[in-house]
């Protein structure tokens, strides 16, 4: 199946807000946030051509950009200028805008001192996601997803306490 580049933009617009997320739970500064959703959104492109089941879509959308984003962690440092976004593409950090209450403040702290693949399964648990599909989206058997939530909840909860 092909895909045109307005089919894409479309796509990138229904489903930017996913984008956000990921680079919420990954990155506390704005800056970074806004890179890594530049990042993430040139990687969608590169990939797409390639992709086969529109019935998936948003999987697909959450693999890379928790992938995109931990490459971005390891690489540690800045990304190269990439071209614009179309103005369809919000790539303002919506987030920042926002005025968190404390307790969702508190949690999103607590889940960013979890480790890379801790943060993934826990966003997509909070997006009610199943264990199969966070299985699919992450890499992992359904078996582990469970294993890490369960000790990914324990350590939110020791750190919510403090």
């Amino acid at each position: 199946m092909k895909y045109s580049k307005d089919e894409f933009l479309k796509i990138l617009s229904n489903y930017q807000g996913i984008l956000h997320k990921v680079s919420l739970i990954y990155f506390r500064d704005k800056a970074d946030r806004e890179d890594n959703f530049q990042e993430i959104v040139y990687q969608l492109w590169k990939s797409f051509s390639k992709l086969q089941k529109a019935n998936n879509l948003g999987a697909w959308i959450y693999a890379v950009a928790i992938n995109t984003s931990i490459s971005m962690l390891k690489k540690g440092k800045r990304m190269e200028y990439r071209e614009n976004l179309p103005e369809i593409i919000d790539s303002k950090d919506s987030y920042n805008e926002m005025d968190f209450n404390e307790d969702v403040n508190n949690l999103l702290n607590a889940i960013c001192r979890l480790n890379v693949i801790d943060k993934s399964i826990m966003l997509l648990y909070l997006e009610e996601k199943s264990y199969e599909e966070i299985s699919e989206i992450i890499g992992i058997s359904k078996s582990n997803v469970g294993v890490r939530i369960s000790r990914s909840k324990d350590l939110l909860k020791q750190n919510l306490k403090n």
